[in-house]
């Protein structure tokens, strides 16, 4: 009998509670089932459990490693890093938080952009990673994504862009404000070349990206229970007095309102955006 069985057999003869991921190297413990998996078998699912389901967040390289072919992608803009024109502080210096997350993450800032095939299609492809700041909107990424979008339209090429953030980066103000419209407008001339956008929502999706450039898809994808949305659920709550429905923001709730066009699961999310691409392309 495997580890896992045993653990899981005493589990149900002693009735106790949910076990907790504590220092068993190898393993690992889904954060909603809280069942212990063997990490290999949790990385060969691409970070989905396969007792509940529960899709946990990749990070950037992660994505993209899942989703292009491999030795295609061509990473671009790289050298581009941020700036503290405001000299910021809270409970430490913004630039001190720029280089711990770079640090942490092993990457400049919170999206990665280049070039990639997908199945054998060439796109732009930009993914972003809640590693770094909460994968919030600051200047860096606005200007990266701006970049991307316009060598697409130069090149004739699909754009596809993988939303996973908290929002706005409060430490950049206005400047990462100026982020959302910056974006957008890019996307517009995208759009007006007639070329096509492929938003992909991850968990989470929020706050200003999810009021700009990942709402404007001209199709718009999500993977299962991602938590999509502006404001949290209190200030919600609190602004309407109200008390919103248990699957407020999740993916199923925006696709049961109209605001995604599909949930697609991560291990079929290639196969998915191949096929859209090939469509637009005519084939």
């Amino acid at each position: 009998m495997r580890l896992i069985d045993l653990i899981q057999a005493k589990r149900e003869a002693n009735k106790i509670g949910p076990i907790r991921n504590e220092g068993f190297d190898g393993w690992f413990a889904c954060p909603k089932c809280q069942q212990f998996l063997e990490k290999k078998v949790f990385l060969s699912h691409h970070k989905v459990c396969p007792l509940c389901d529960h899709h946990v967040r990749m990070g950037a390289l992660e994505r993209i490693e899942l989703l292009a072919d491999p030795g295609s992608f061509n990473e671009k803009y790289s050298s581009i890093v941020a700036k503290d024109p405001l000299e910021f502080n809270d409970t430490k210096a913004y630039k001190d938080r720029v280089k711990e997350a770079q640090k942490d993450t092993g990457l400049k800032d919170a999206v990665v952009t280049g070039t990639a095939k997908i199945s054998g299609v060439l796109v732009a492809l930009a993914a972003m990673d809640f590693q770094f700041i909460g994968g919030s909107l600051g200047s860096v990424v606005g200007e990266k994504l701006t970049r991307l979008i316009e060598e697409a339209i130069l090149d004739r090429l699909p754009l596809v862009i993988f939303s996973q953030s908290g929002g706005a980066r409060m430490q950049e103000s206005i400047f990462s404000l100026m982020q959302m419209a910056k974006v957008s407008q890019a996307i517009k001339r995208f759009h007006e070349a007639g070329l096509f956008f492929i938003s992909v929502l991850t968990d989470p999706t929020m706050g200003g990206v999810t009021a700009s450039y990942a709402s404007l898809g001209d199709v718009i994808l999500a993977e299962p229970k991602a938590l999509i949305g502006f404001a949290g659920r209190r200030v919600i709550e609190q602004t309407i007095k109200q008390k919103l429905p248990d699957d407020a923001q999740t993916a199923e709730f925006q696709l049961k309102h109209g605001m995604i066009d599909r949930i697609v699961a991560r291990k079929e999310m290639k196969r998915e955006i191949h096929t859209l691409l090939k469509h637009f392309e005519g084939a």
